[in-house]
């Protein structure tokens, strides 16, 4: 009975430890690590069902940034379609010297930052270089990618800017600026493909 509970106690600390290593940070020394800003086409509007709703692509959008943070959702129709949200940094947002000043959390589908006055950049570089994006997978794949993401994993994902419409009127739309701010200021994308750079 001993060595049985040895043994258990031993799976349940390994996989303890594989699950905190997992969602540990992953540090970069300071430096700007993505230099281009996304990629936004726009186009003339074309529509698709997904599941019971009614996405209507905006713009094809391409954009390489540092994962600044993540946040799952579970609840309601926005994490039916979005389960994940990523706070992501290019340019600026994306040096670990700046990033190391800035407190960055996310909650109920909103992104913030606080620092110590004066900022390390001005407020305007990083709302021009970060944002809060609503991930939604095109497939199952995708999805379970999107949940292994670590804080400061480099990723490059392409897909659409879309909004989304349902028969009983509910609507969520996707910002198409990186300089707006507050409430529909965050980007809905469809994500097509995502990969993730090797750290090393």
């Amino acid at each position: 009975m001993i060595r049985q509970i040895f043994i258990l106690s031993v799976i349940a600390l390994g996989y303890l430890i594989v699950r905190d290593w997992d969602s540990k940070p992953i540090e970069h020394p300071p430096g700007i690590l993505v230099a281009e800003r996304p990629e936004q086409v726009d186009l003339q509007p074309s529509s698709f069902m997904f599941d019971d709703y009614q996405l209507t692509r905006k713009a094809s959008f391409n954009i390489r940034a540092r994962v600044l943070s993540k946040e799952p959702y579970y609840m309601g129709r926005t994490a039916d379609l979005a389960p994940i949200d990523l706070a992501l940094g290019w340019g600026e947002m994306s040096d670990s010297g700046v990033l190391s000043q800035i407190d960055i959390s996310q909650s109920a589908r909103w992104y913030r930052t606080r620092y110590d006055l004066p900022p390390p950049i001005s407020e305007k570089q990083i709302i021009f270089n970060s944002s809060n994006m609503h991930m939604i997978p095109a497939r199952k794949g995708i999805e379970r990618k999107l949940k292994k993401l670590r804080q400061g994993d480099i990723v490059s994902i392409s897909g659409y800017l879309v909004d989304v419409n349902h028969d009983s009127g509910w609507y969520w739309h996707s910002s198409m600026s990186r300089l707006d701010t507050g409430d529909g200021a965050c980007e809905l994308v469809y994500v097509e493909s995502l990969s993730v750079e090797d750290p090393g």
